[in-house]
C-alpha cells in the first residue's frame, strides 16, 4: 500500500490544510480532489487543482426536528450538506463523516444540494398534523454559500414560508442574503423573520485563512446595516471567539454593529468537536505556530479540561476564568453600545397550510 502524500505547503483557499485528517469510523484518509482557485504542492508529483463537485441528493423528508435543551429551535432545514466556505472551525464538518467522506476537504469541496426541498417543504406544511413554530435555515451548514447563487434553493424555501405565513430565521456569513432582500422584506412586514450574520474578526487576512470562500467582515456588517434599514429583525453572532486570535475583536464588532441598526448580539467561544479539533491542530500549526500551544490551553481550560465539551448547556457556555473574562468583556461592550440580548418573538398566528399542489386553501 502507497504512503499518503506529504504536503509540503497549505492548501491555498481552503480551510483543511491536508486531506490527513483522523476518522470516527476507522475509513480511510481522502485525498485532496483539487479546485481551479488553489495550489497544492505534493512529494509525488506536480500540484493538484482542487475542484468543487455538487451532488444532487433527494430526501423523502426535509425539516429535522430536535429536543435540544439548550438551542432556541425546535426544527430546521439545511438545503445544503457541506460547506464551499471552508471555515476550519465549523462545528458540522463531522457530518460528512456518515457519508464516508472526510469532515477536511471533501467537506469543503464535495457538497450536496438538495433541489426539492421547497416542495417537500410545502408537503410538510399541509399536513393536517403540522403545528407552527419559527423554522431555523442555516444551523448546519451556510443556507446562502456560493452554489445558492445557482440553485436557489434557500429563495425557494423562503418562498414557500411566504406563501404560507410561516416564520422563519436565517444564519449565514453571506452578504448573498441580500439577494433575497424582497422576500425578507415581507416577511418581515408580517414579523416572520430575522437573520443572524456571524463576524468572527475584522481583519480581512485573518478571515480568509479562517473562513476563506466566505466574504469579508465588513461586508457582513454591510449587510446587516442594510437588512436593518429594510427593517428586518437583526443579529450579529461573534462565533465562534477564539482565544488568544480572535477575541480582541469583540468590542470593536459589538460597536460597528450596533453602528449599523443591529438589534443584538451573542458570541459563542470555540466547539472543536471530533475531527474539528485535529483540523483546528493542524490549522493552528500552519498560520499560529508561535501561540498554538496557548491557544489549545486555553480552550482545554474552558471546557472541563478537554478539546471538546459536548455536554448540553456547558457546549454553550464553557466554564472557568477565561470564559467568564470574555463574558464580562462581550456584556460590558453590549451595555455600551446599547446591543440587547438576543429576543425575537416571531408570529405563530398568521400561518395558514398551503396545499401539496402549491394552491392555497380558500378557507
Amino acid at each position: 500500500m502507497s504512503e499518503p502524500p506529504i504536503i509540503h505547503e497549505p492548501i491555498r483557499g481552503r480551510g483543511a490544510q491536508s486531506a490527513l485528517v483522523p476518522q470516527r469510523f476507522g475509513l480511510a484518509a481522502r485525498e485532496a480532489d483539487g479546485d481551479w482557485r488553489d495550489d497544492m504542492a505534493l512529494v509525488d508529483g506536480p500540484p493538484v487543482k482542487l475542484r468543487t463537485t455538487v451532488t444532487e441528493e433527494h430526501p423523502k423528508t426535509i425539516i429535522s426536528f430536535n429536543q435540544s435543551p439548550d438551542i432556541p429551535f425546535d426544527r430546521s432545514v439545511n438545503p445544503y450538506r457541506g460547506c464551499e466556505h471552508g471555515c476550519v472551525y465549523c462545528f458540522a464538518r463531522p457530518t460528512h463523516a456518515f457519508h464516508d467522506l472526510s469532515p477536511g476537504l471533501d467537506f469543503e469541496t464535495k457538497l450536496f444540494a438538495k433541489p426539492g426541498a421547497a416542495e417537500l417543504l410545502r408537503e410538510t406544511f399541509a399536513r393536517p398534523r403540522y403545528r407552527p413554530a419559527p423554522l431555523a435555515l442555516g444551523t448546519n451548514t451556510d443556507p446562502y454559500q456560493p452554489i445558492e447563487g445557482r440553485y436557489r434553493i434557500t429563495r425557494a424555501l423562503l418562498e414557500v414560508c411566504l406563501e404560507a405565513r410561516h416564520p422563519v430565521t436565517i444564519t449565514t456569513k453571506s452578504d448573498r442574503v441580500l439577494h433575497d432582500l424582497d422576500l425578507l422584506t415581507e416577511l418581515a412586514r408580517l414579523n416572520l423573520v430575522a437573520v443572524a450574520i456571524s463576524v468572527t474578526s475584522l481583519d480581512p487576512v485573518l478571515s480568509g485563512k479562517l473562513e476563506p470562500r466566505a466574504v469579508a467582515p465588513v461586508k457582513r456588517l454591510a449587510a446587516l446595516g442594510e437588512l436593518s434599514r429594510a427593517g428586518v429583525p437583526t443579529h450579529c453572532s461573534i462565533s465562534p471567539v477564539i482565544p488568544a486570535i480572535t477575541d480582541e475583536f469583540i468590542e470593536e464588532i459589538i460597536a460597528r454593529a450596533a453602528a449599523e441598526g443591529v438589534g443584538s448580539a451573542s458570541f459563542i467561544p470555540l466547539r472543536l468537536p471530533h475531527e474539528v479539533a485535529p483540523l483546528f491542530r493542524e490549522w493552528l500549526g500552519v498560520h499560529f505556530p508561535d501561540r498554538a500551544e496557548k491557544v489549545m490551553s486555553i480552550v482545554q481550560s474552558i471546557r472541563q479540561g478537554r478539546d471538546n465539551d459536548p455536554g448540553f448547556f456547558t457546549r454553550m457556555r464553557p466554564t472557568g476564568v477565561w470564559a467568564d473574562l470574555l463574558r464580562a468583556r462581550f456584556r460590558l461592550a453590549c451595555n455600551r453600545a446599547g446591543l440587547a440580548r438576543p429576543h425575537i418573538t416571531l408570529d405563530c398566528t398568521q400561518f395558514r397550510a398551503p396545499r401539496s399542489d402549491g394552491q392555497l386553501a380558500l378557507f
